[in-house]
């Protein structure tokens, strides 16, 4: 499992550390490991070290020192190294020296600028050591020329622990930043390194062990692998029937919108319960689909026992079978005009568990925020409607978020691939959760191994080219073999 701390936990995990080392020795440590990554980065672009050209953007804190010692590094190996100060008068001194003994070049910010942003144009690898994790809103102007040239040069873009201009802690992008092409990042993931928008800034991530003392249990943020979603998957036993493996009910889908009921039956009958019932408009097409669902026409309360519930997708205005199923003792997944016709203090009222499930126009009608906000915030957004509703919220987009309603370490999935923008996929998706807490999962696993398998589901049967929500329907179980062989 990757797990991301928050600025505040690193810092302090910094100073411990920093306590029990000689002076200096954790920035070696870190210059060390951007140094290897630097060549190693040369070698892919350039065919080399020796001959290369480099350029450091170099702020004033402790990223530019990390910048200027790993340059002196590269600089003995025979690179050109140049570094560009945005404050010179508050770089890092020990790092200034090191780079000129090693025969590195340093150059001011706004000082025959012109020729600066050519060196950078020209250069094989540009390292921005700008801002470091504790930086705030965009980059400031002396800075964004120098990000633009890079952005146009064909240099291969390293930022030191994290792109500068983007928020560690909540992954927000307030201004200009930094596109890197790798990001390698010291002791720790920083949340805004796993979550969109920041995420698509920074490009690959690599974590270099520093030593830091950061117990698993004080993570702000967690990212589940192959190996942790394999551990949650259900499995029947030998003494299982279909009933003690779980079974979901489905209230889904109306006249106008039958399909949803079809695509939400289709995830939940790949979701690891043993039945599947559903109760709806569509039953005669679930029928013609999927002969093994339990149809009924008798509404929620006569449909037979279940052990979790799916509300809400394609559900029109049918407020009646909303407020019934939120009135049911199991666990219950509210998805699309659920979530609009759900009324907040019925499910804040509920005893079981309660997943939530909008994308960011959902979210946004939720809170009462512009989508834009929700799409920019996306940590805060998830975080605040499930303090809201009491309930577990799955934030459907690019980086898909799971706050838990307890509060605690937020999760986040980055599996799915852009071609899941479809219509129909995220009724899969419900029907795929839906069943899992059948299964027995809680709503925080079931949204996050949904999530997991899900998008890869969506990565198989994309492969590259245009894919509709069926077809991912149907990789599900490719999907879930491929986790499940992780040892």
């Amino acid at each position: 499992m990757r797990t991301a701390y928050s600025v505040e936990m690193v810092r302090n995990a910094e100073r411990e550390l920093m306590a029990r080392l000689p002076e200096g020795a954790l920035m070696q440590r870190a210059a060390a490991g951007l140094a290897v990554a630097c060549a190693e980065v040369l070698g892919r672009v350039a065919g080399r070290v020796y001959g290369s050209r480099v350029v450091l953007l170099v702020g004033s804190g402790d990223n530019g020192g990390d910048a200027l010692y790993a340059g002196a590094r590269l600089a003995r190996r025979g690179a050109g190294v140049t570094a560009v100060l945005l404050a010179p008068e508050r770089a890092h001194g020990g790092g200034l020296t090191a780079l000129r003994r090693a025969g590195g070049r340093v150059a001011e910010a706004g000082s025959a600028e012109e020729s600066i942003e050519e060196s950078i144009e020209r250069a094989d690898l540009v390292v921005d050591g700008i801002v470091g994790i504790g930086g705030k809103g965009g980059l400031r102007e002396a800075a964004v020329p120098l990000a633009d040239a890079a952005a146009r040069s064909r240099a291969a873009v390293l930022a030191v622990d994290l792109p500068s201009g983007v928020d560690a802690d909540t992954g927000e992008v307030r201004g200009a930043a930094v596109r890197a092409d790798l990001t390698v990042t010291f002791g720790a993931h920083k949340p805004g390194l796993l979550v969109d928008p920041a995420r698509e800034y920074a490009g690959s991530v690599r974590l270099v062990d520093i030593g830091l003392p950061l117990p698993n249990d004080a993570a702000g943020l967690e990212a589940l692998q192959h190996a942790d979603v394999a551990r949650l998957l259900p499995v029947p036993g030998a003494e299982s029937d279909k009933y003690r493996r779980g079974v979901v009910g489905i209230a889904a889908g109306s006249a106008r919108y039958p399909g949803a009921a079809v695509l939400a039956v289709a995830g939940a009958l790949r979701g690891g319960a043993g039945a599947v019932r559903y109760v709806g408009p569509a039953g005669d097409a679930v029928i013609a689909r999927y002969p093994e669902t339990l149809v009924s026409d008798q509404g929620p309360k006569r449909a037979g026992r279940v052990q979790a519930w799916v509300v809400g997708p394609g559900a029109g205005d049918d407020a009646g079978t909303v407020a019934e199923v939120l009135a049911t003792e199991v666990p219950v997944l509210i998805d699309a005009d659920g979530l609009r016709l759900a009324d907040a203090g019925a499910v804040r009222d509920r005893a079981a568990p309660t997943l939530m499930t909008p994308h960011a126009g959902e979210a946004a009608a939720l809170l009462g925020v512009a989508r834009e906000e929700v799409e920019a915030a996306r940590l805060a957004s998830a975080r605040e409607l499930a303090g809201r509703y009491g309930a577990t919220v799955l934030l459907k987009g690019s980086t898909t978020v799971v706050a838990g309603a307890e509060g605690g370490p937020v999760r986040v999935n980055s599996t799915g691939t852009s071609w899941l923008a479809t219509a129909g996929s995220g009724d899969v998706l419900s029907g795929l959760a839906g069943s899992l807490l059948a299964a027995g999962l809680s709503a925080l696993d079931a949204g996050s191994v949904a999530a997991y398998v899900h998008g890869l589901a969506g990565r198989f049967a994309a492969d590259g080219a245009p894919t509709g929500a069926h077809d991912v329907a149907e990789a599900i179980p490719g999907a879930w073999r491929d986790v499940a062989r992780v040892e």
